[in-house]
């Protein structure tokens, strides 16, 4: 989907935002309130240029405009694989996004994120995953790695990768597998039209914590990360089933 599309039926108060080089940022109205909206276009690679402008246009919000909420748009082909950019040392550019997306919250900025086309790797962990909830549209593509690519790196079959993806959903790609690991809050079904309804609830519900985990457990997509975690803070041992 145009983010431009998204955008209209996102916020049907109206908008002003703007792209440059596969990067937005603007405001809209949202339920009658002004918010801040971040976010990126065209699958866009996450290089240190884009890392950066991300997490500028986060701490102007923090500074210029205390509490108002944050939108963050998701289509991303994850961190941009290129020489230069390691060298630069993108995972530090990436994990300064990270802070800064984390300082909002605790600045009290409700961030909402939205994975209207696709998500992957670094580039989803430092928006998408970072946001108070996060959610996708039914046809968001959402994987941590393409399953050629994961066959390559650990050297088990592809065939035998494909075959774990259709009960694991650790592997397998797309946005009902999220939504069972509770990485995704919710699927946004429904037309165009509802979009904006879905925004508004979603920028209502008070912010709980990190409840993923739980999430994931009570969804039947994570089965450990939820004892485990309960167990640690309790001080008890916890036995792998």
């Amino acid at each position: 989907m145009h983010w431009q599309t998204l955008a209209s039926a996102l916020f049907p108060q109206g908008h002003g935002i703007a792209e440059q080089d596969q990067f937005l940022s603007g405001t809209a109205q949202v339920d009658g309130a002004t918010v801040a909206v971040i976010g990126t276009t065209e699958h866009a690679p996450i290089g240190i240029e884009i890392a950066l402008a991300q997490a500028k246009a986060v701490l102007a919000t923090v500074r210029q405009h205390p509490g108002r909420p944050i939108v963050m748009l998701v289509d991303t082909q994850g961190q941009r694989l290129r020489h230069r950019d390691e060298m630069l040392g993108i995972n530090s550019y990436m994990a300064h996004l990270g802070k800064c997306v984390d300082l909002a919250r605790r600045r009290g900025h409700k961030i909402v994120a939205l994975v209207y086309d696709q998500a992957l790797s670094g580039g989803f962990i430092t928006s998408g995953l970072m946001a108070d909830s996060c959610h996708a549209l039914p046809a968001a593509t959402i994987r941590v790695m393409g399953l050629p690519a994961m066959a390559r790196i650990t050297k088990v079959p592809e065939e035998v990768l494909t075959e774990l993806a259709r009960s694991n959903p650790v592997f397998a790609p797309g946005p009902e597998n999220y939504l069972r690991m509770g990485g995704l809050q919710s699927i946004w079904d429904g037309d165009l039209a509802a979009l904006g309804a879905h925004l508004v609830r979603a920028l209502r519900e008070p912010a709980a914590g990190d409840a993923r985990a739980a999430l994931g457990y009570e969804r039947g997509g994570r089965k450990l990360a939820h004892p485990v975690i309960q167990a640690i803070l309790g001080g008890h041992h916890v036995q792998a089933a």
